[in-house]
């Protein structure tokens, strides 16, 4: 069985002679992952599955929900199936997720979450996100689409959480650039890495903690299991697929593998 997609080391990554510190539940990240495979395949009608790919969604769900972020932003021009994502995850650690789009794409993106069950994880902000987003500030996790044309310009405004925090920015196609490890105000202030994927349309992930000669803690005991969604992935053609997480004893880093 091949792997597909992603290897991604989620509890410990190293910088030099540091470590980037972060509390990780596996159980609500597999938890928020199965959420979304079962609410996206329901509302497949109402999801816009061409602004986040399969595999994105179901990332950033378990990511989002496994390091506990409470306060959740996504900047996007409709609510899809990344939405449904985040939202999903706010309801595992009782965060919140404000998504900020434009206003004519509101009355749409109402109803996909409405449909979804997820209203009441959800804030909808409209306007200019230049204009919206300082209202936010120690973001735990930010989701930035940047098929937008002012995408950089986002991601700089986004105020991160320096001690605890993780900026994703999806959609990096045609060579676009995301943070590549310049968070604004994270100067001395912490550790910062960004690390690009081949998830969906291309994914880059940054994640700022503070420096600590230990590794990323667990909430759980250590052991392994595996996830595999009901219906099977959701892609074309009705393949199944298997994602399986797997801790590694000694260093306590925790891997996620795709399998097709």
């Amino acid at each position: 069985m091949p792997y597909f997609a992603l290897s991604f080391c989620l509890t410990s990554t190293e910088i030099g002679h540091h470590k980037l510190r972060m509390d990780w539940s596996p159980d609500s990240a597999r938890n928020a992952y199965l959420e979304t495979v079962k609410l996206c395949n329901q509302q497949e009608h109402n999801c816009s599955c061409s602004t986040t790919e399969p595999e994105s969604k179901e990332f950033i769900s378990a990511l989002a929900a496994g390091m506990n972020a409470k306060l959740i932003v996504e900047v996007t021009p409709e609510a899809s199936s990344s939405t449904i994502a985040l939202a999903a995850a706010a309801r595992q650690t009782g965060g919140k997720l404000v998504c900020i789009l434009p206003e004519p794409r509101l009355d749409k993106s109402q109803k996909v979450i409405d449909d979804s069950g997820l209203n009441d994880m959800v804030e909808f902000k409209t306007g200019d996100p230049v204009d919206v987003l300082p209202n936010y500030e120690n973001i735990d996790f930010s989701l930035v689409d940047c098929k937008t044309d002012n995408y950089a310009n986002f991601l700089e405004l986004l105020d991160v959480n320096p001690t605890r925090s993780v900026v994703v920015a999806d959609n990096l196609e045609e060579g676009r650039k995301g943070l590549e490890g310049h968070v604004k105000g994270m100067e001395n202030k912490g550790k910062v890495r960004s690390m690009k994927h081949p998830i969906g349309k291309g994914m880059e992930v940054t994640m700022i903690g503070k420096s600590n000669d230990a590794t990323w803690k667990r909430n759980q005991s250590k052991g392994s299991y595996s996830s595999r969604p009901r219906g099977g992935s959701g892609k074309k053609g009705g393949g199944k697929s298997k994602w399986v997480i797997k801790i590694d004893e000694k260093s306590g880093e925790e891997h996620i593998f795709r399998m097709t």
